[in-house]
Parts: C-alpha cells; structure tokens; sequence
C-alpha cells in the first residue's frame, strides 16, 4: 500500500514494496550500465541515498522516485512492478 500526501511524499510503504522499488531500480540501472555515484549525481542526491533506496532502506519521496525514472529513462510505474 502506498500512501502519497499532497506534497507528494511517500509516507508508507511496506518493507517488501521498498524492497521491490529497490531491486527495480538497480536492475534498471545496472542494465543501463550507469553506477550508484553517477545516479546520484543525475539527480542530485547523494550515493548514500541511492544505496539506501535500491536496498529498501529509505523511503524516497514520489519526487526522487521521478528524477531516478527520468534519468533511467524508464516510466515512473514501472519502477513498482514485482520482479518475476
């Protein structure tokens, strides 16, 4: 379940929907053979940040989710589908 207030920050979002948004976004990044440090420093945040994201460790808000699908060229829903 997720959770998007008007400021459009994710506010709940269970362990395993991280953990699927993460996995999807390195998947998707390390197909496109980009690293965490230039991800990061696409979109302006720190690697850190985007090793906590791909791990389920942080909770990005709505607008991060949009700047890493934007810089890896990918739709901002894809980034929520289930691994198969």
């Amino acid at each position: 379940m997720i959770l998007i207030c008007q400021y459009a920050k994710i506010i709940f979002m269970t362990d395993e929907r991280l953990k699927v948004l993460g996995r999807n976004i390195k998947a998707e990044r390390v197909r496109k053979n980009i690293s965490q440090m230039q991800l990061a420093e696409i979109i302006d945040r720190s690697k850190d940040t985007i090793s906590k994201i791909e791990t389920g460790n942080q909770s990005p808000s709505a607008l991060i989710v949009y700047d890493i699908a934007k810089a890896l060229n990918v739709p901002f829903e894809d980034l929520f589908k289930s691994l198969d």
